[in-house]
């Protein structure tokens, strides 16, 4: 087995943040945000892994479950809550699994993340299969809560994978499609709600995102199936409407996207009945 680092726990590469001005604080943050998005990039043949066996997974008939403790936890709330309204597929399709479950979204939940048993009990509730796809997210890689529920995963022949960010971490350990980013030492130090947490976010969103789109959830670049929860997605919606079908009369593209729901089902009614 390769070396376990914890980076995520090295002290910062800067000292006595609180001689520093505001506007030092905020350029030396900015300087460490910008190693982030070249982490990633160095994990996308990781990420492409991980995220095709979701898409393949998703076409058949699976789900996607995202289980995770703290700010990691949170990041897999915010992301599987957004599948829904963004690309109009069914709540339950992108589950986000929390440990200590609702109320840790907004306060914490002492030693939640240390129950190693439970997270594999908040996935039985779910009634999750070897047809789904689970991804533990855990910054430092060493959450009881997760690994535990990606070990019981794995002895039912669920495909587990990961985003942690630290390298050979345990959780890396416990799943079939690892996916590690590697930020370096936090600013404020152990605070991994800072670049470790824009990390995980940045591949929630990779992950997410490609598998929409390989359900066909998105059209050339839009979101045609997006649910009209507010004005500005109304708006969005209309003129993706007369965009494609070429209409000048934004109350008449109004109509039928509120007629039919979406934008695909109304631009799919017009086509089929070969008028507005």
């Amino acid at each position: 087995m390769k070396k376990f680092i914890r980076i995520t726990e090295q002290e910062s590469n800067y000292r006595h943040l609180e001689k520093m001005s505001v506007e030092e604080i905020l350029a030396n943050i900015n300087n460490e945000d910008k190693l982030v998005p070249a982490a990633v990039e160095k994990a996308i043949p990781q990420i492409e892994k991980l995220a095709s066996v979701i898409s393949d997974r998703m076409l058949a008939g699976g789900r996607l479950f995202y289980i995770g403790a703290g700010t990691s936890g949170r990041l897999a709330i915010v992301d599987a809550s957004e599948c829904p309204p963004t690309y109009g597929v069914p709540y339950g399709l992108v589950i986000g699994i929390i440990a200590g479950g609702e109320k840790a979204i907004t306060q914490a939940v002492e030693y939640a993340e240390d129950d190693r048993n439970r997270g594999w009990i908040d996935l039985q509730k779910h009634f999750v299969s070897d047809k789904d796809v689970v991804v533990g997210v855990a910054a430092s890689g060493t959450t009881p809560y997760v690994i535990g529920a990606l070990e019981e995963c794995r002895k039912r022949n669920i495909i587990t994978g990961s985003i942690s960010c630290n390298p050979n971490s345990p959780v890396s350990e416990a799943a079939d499609y690892p996916v590690e980013i590697i930020v370096g030492p936090e600013f404020v130090t152990g605070s991994t709600r800072m670049k470790s947490g824009t990390a995980q976010k940045l591949v929630l969103n990779m992950l997410s995102t490609s598998a929409m789109i390989q359900l066909g959830r998105v059209e050339d670049n839009k979101m045609v199936n997006m649910q009209l929860t507010n004005i500005k997605l109304v708006d969005r919606g209309v003129k993706m409407v007369m965009d494609k079908l070429q209409l000048s009369n934004y109350e008449a593209a109004k109509d039928l996207l509120v007629k039919h729901g979406s934008v695909k089902k109304a631009v799919d009614a017009v086509k089929l009945n070969g008028h507005a």
